[in-house]
């Protein structure tokens, strides 16, 4: 059986929704929300998707752990609560492309491609569209040279 959840990294409970759910199936609630903080502690102040597969018959366990949207990881590492309310007018926010690269890193394993590059211009196109900044640059800016081969990712 397969719960999906989405936690606030290191911040669950055993109140709604895993309490309710666990308990029927005869699990050690306690345990299994300690189980998850200590596996989201890293996302802490995100929200974090968690599949939790669960044997009913032998009460075993399995914790997975996605990755927070990529909006939250930008939003993290810049320190801001939200996006502009006018993205492409208004800028929130300025990241270095090295942290666009390592966001794309910790992302690459969910997206739809296993290139690097890819990734990066995925992330570039979250900035541009939470008015963030590349290096002082508008991020369409940033994916054109690196489509244009002036700048190298990876």
């Amino acid at each position: 059986m397969e719960i999906r959840l989405l936690i606030e990294g290191g911040k669950a409970t055993p109140g709604p929704p895993i309490g309710p759910t666990l308990s029927p199936l005869g699990l050690p609630v306690g345990k299994v929300v300690a189980d998850i903080n200590k596996a989201t502690a890293k996302y802490a102040g995100m929200k974090v998707p968690v599949i939790l597969r669960v044997n009913p018959a032998t009460k075993e366990y399995e914790i997975e752990v996605g990755t927070p949207p990529t909006s939250a990881l930008i939003k993290k590492e810049l320190g801001i609560e939200k996006g502009a309310h006018s993205p492409g007018e208004e800028w929130v926010g300025d990241i270095s492309l090295d942290k666009v690269v390592e966001i794309a890193k910790i992302k690459l394993p969910e997206m739809n491609t296993d290139d690097l590059t890819a990734a990066v211009l995925q992330v570039l196109g979250t900035c541009l569209s939470m008015g963030v900044k590349v290096e002082g640059k508008d991020p369409r800016e940033v994916q054109q040279a690196i489509k244009a081969g002036e700048i190298k990712i990876g």
